[in-house]
């Protein structure tokens, strides 16, 4: 387990966001979701884990992608299980959604946004992404029970909208511009998606065969919009 100073938020740790996924399945809001299963101890995997590289924006500005990226990498940070929100490019699902399904959303992230680095500022000083991690997890537990001010319509509405959209980043298929090389299928041990599910398979006598492939693969679906995840 992360230190105290890593930890995110009591009920936005891991462990708590492995029990949710695991208890709906990992299929995000607009996506199909396949995944692999950790071949590699998970410290290691942290350690190695190349932080992506930031793609063109696409709705949100710098200084709010800024701010939306320090977020996620608190929701689901990176530690001994393995990487997390920022390496997976959750920010960049987001921003991308932004200019389509989660289009409607997009006012009510420009708002909580700034609201969020108006808050840190007056209750620990600095702007959010100059805090370090305890105080930027106070910022984020205080939104979270509600006792953050200046949101509109309050922050748990915010703070709660930023972790679900988070977690479809992580775990949605990569199409969508999330769960980059895999890492939260990787996370939750999904094996992939199956076209026909074999014998051995449902047996489950042995764990099944890995496959890291997204959905839009398949010739059977149509790659609208162009592939979004490679």
């Amino acid at each position: 387990m992360p230190n105290k100073e890593n930890s995110a938020p009591h009920n936005i740790a891991r462990r708590e966001l492995l029990k949710r996924v695991g208890a709906v399945g990992a299929v995000g809001a607009v996506a199909v979701v396949p995944a692999t299963e950790l071949t590699k101890p998970a410290q290691a995997q942290a350690s190695t884990a190349a932080t992506p590289l930031r793609e063109a924006l696409e709705t949100l500005t710098a200084t709010e992608a800024d701010m939306l990226e320090a977020i996620v990498a608190r929701i689901v940070p990176a530690d001994a299980n393995g990487p997390g929100a920022a390496e997976a490019r959750a920010a960049h699902y987001i921003d991308r959604a932004l200019t389509g399904p989660l289009a409607s959303s997009k006012a009510a992230y420009v708002s909580g946004l700034a609201a969020t680095d108006t808050y840190a500022q007056a209750s620990k000083g600095a702007s959010f992404i100059k805090l370090n991690a305890r105080d930027q997890d106070a910022v984020l537990t205080d939104m979270e029970k509600n006792t953050a001010a200046g949101f509109r319509p309050n922050a748990a509405a915010f703070f709660n909208m930023v972790r679900d959209h988070t977690m479809q980043g992580m775990f949605s298929d990569p199409y969508y511009g999330g769960n980059a090389n895999f890492i939260g299928w990787d996370l939750i041990g999904y094996p992939g998606i199956r076209m026909v599910v074999s014998v051995d398979d449902q047996s489950m006598s042995k764990p099944p065969k890995v496959l890291r492939k997204s959905a839009y693969d398949e010739a059977m679906f149509s790659k609208r919009g162009g592939n979004h995840g490679h």
